[in-house]
């Protein structure tokens, strides 16, 4: 049995629709068919859980709910489905600023959820109407439980035990990607993107031989295609390789979706909807792996901050990281890499948790509590992540990247390689991390290995 994804752009109209069921119908072990929001159909249009959100913000507002259903309206035009059959789900949309919520937060949760919640049950409606043995997956109702987050759930283990009950051969099962019945009875949602979450959710909690993710791009491509005309598709990759390129840039699957599978040990397909012949990219567990290259991709993200102290005799000092942790959970703050020195520390943050006055009340406190003879704040700050299952048994792998970075003059700021010898992290200004990138490509995918 197969759980399939398709996102947003594959379901932005009736004719992607119409695509979507080909698909379906063509495999009989898609079974499972996970379904985002409406995306855009062209560079000028928005997508459905943006007007959502624009919704949730102002209920009283008629035209945007006619905008909103105007997308639904489309896509049921173009299959020419029965108003009566599609009533009732206008009348939920109408509905939405009536229903009881908690809070705001749990609020503007629900009313984003509609997004893939409506689409899911007109996809069901349309495979129906084609004879086809589809039945809807309401989370609310089905047991798909996670945490009290409005906005950055999690699944809960009960979930995957709930789920075998969901088992049937003869059916497709329909499911609305993106969010869940948190413990106190609220829609909650994953983060953005999070119907890459749902359906491994799905995938894990019915026992899936395979997950296959439909996209808008042919393959995983071993750089950001944007950067590189052409790029090298990879063809087959692993779980961590994912991961660890997930972290910086590698949009087409969100990382947190590739814990279930881990877990439950199932391979990922990433496909095009538009191309569905296309082989993608298959992602498997790292056991019995060989790579084909010495590094598998390359990729950056800009949206780093970092912080950087100086003390004398800073190795010999007990307890100093110890307080500066404490003064990070104090303000809520996590961080993702420290690197150091005998007298020197580097912090290095998503700076999507900071303004501006809470950035500066925490180096007030590590300033009054440690002391430091230097406190910088470097909000210029970009990291590049070399990744590929075949460094592990490659020497020298650490020279090649770097030698095009100098010549290049591009200075590095951090030096970073994890235990598993899989990737390498570097730092460099955000101005210079696009062209690392692509000389870091042009070195091991251009020129002789």
């Amino acid at each position: 049995m197969k759980v399939v994804k398709f996102g947003g752009s594959s379901l932005a109209s009736g004719a992607q629709f119409q695509k979507v069921i080909e698909i379906i119908n063509a495999d009989p072990d898609r079974r499972v068919v996970v379904v985002s929001a409406p995306g855009k159909r062209n560079d000028a249009d928005t997508k459905v859980t943006d007007l959502l959100i624009k919704y949730a913000k102002h209920p009283d507002r008629k035209t945007i709910v006619e905008e909103i259903w105007a997308r639904y309206q489309e896509i049921a035009d173009f299959f020419q489905v029965p108003a009566e059959l599609l009533q009732p789900l206008k009348s939920e949309l109408e509905n939405l600023p009536q229903q009881n919520y908690s809070n705001s937060d749990f609020l503007l949760a629900a009313f984003k959820a509609h997004g893939e919640k409506i689409n899911a049950q007109l996809l069901t409606i349309i495979l129906q109407e084609q004879n086809k043995p589809a039945e809807f997956f309401d989370p609310e109702k089905s047991g798909l439980i996670v945490t009290n987050n409005p906005h950055d759930a999690h699944v809960l283990p009960q979930t995957y035990d709930r789920l075998a009950d969901f088992q049937n051969p003869n059916k497709i099962l329909v499911v609305p990607g993106f969010y869940g019945r948190s413990e106190d009875g609220e829609i909650a949602t994953f983060s953005r993107g999070g119907s890459d979450i749902t359906g491994a959710i799905m995938a894990k909690g019915l026992h899936a031989d395979l997950y296959e993710n439909f996209t808008d791009v042919d393959a995983v491509f071993a750089v950001n295609p944007q950067l590189v005309k052409n790029p090298i598709p990879i063809k087959l990759m692993t779980y961590r390789e994912l991961r660890e390129l997930s972290y910086t840039g590698f949009s087409v699957f969100h990382d947190e979706a590739l814990i279930p599978t881990i877990e439950a040990q199932i391979p990922i397909n990433v496909k095009n909807t538009n191309h569905p012949d296309l082989p993608g990219t298959l992602v498997v567990p790292e056991k019995d792996f060989k790579p084909q290259h010495t590094i598998t991709g390359v990729a950056s993200s800009k949206h780093f901050s970092a912080l950087y102290l100086h003390r004398y005799m800073l190795n010999k000092e007990v307890g100093f990281t110890l307080k500066l942790l404490e003064i990070f959970y104090k303000y809520n703050i996590s961080y993702e890499h420290m690197p150091s020195g005998i007298d020197d520390l580097t912090v290095i943050f998503d700076q999507n948790q900071f303004n501006g006055d809470l950035r500066e009340q925490m180096c007030e406190e590590i300033r009054a509590t440690l002391g430091p003879d230097r406190l910088e704040w470097i909000d210029d700050y970009a990291i590049i992540m070399v990744v590929g299952e075949g460094m592990r048994n490659k020497i020298g792998v650490l020279k090649r990247i770097v030698d095009p970075l100098a010549q290049a003059n591009i200075g590095i700021h951090m030096i970073n390689q994890g235990a598993s010898r899989i990737s390498i992290m570097l730092g460099t200004k955000q101005a210079d991390a696009s062209t690392a990138v692509k000389k870091i490509y042009q070195q091991f995918f251009e020129s002789k290995e």
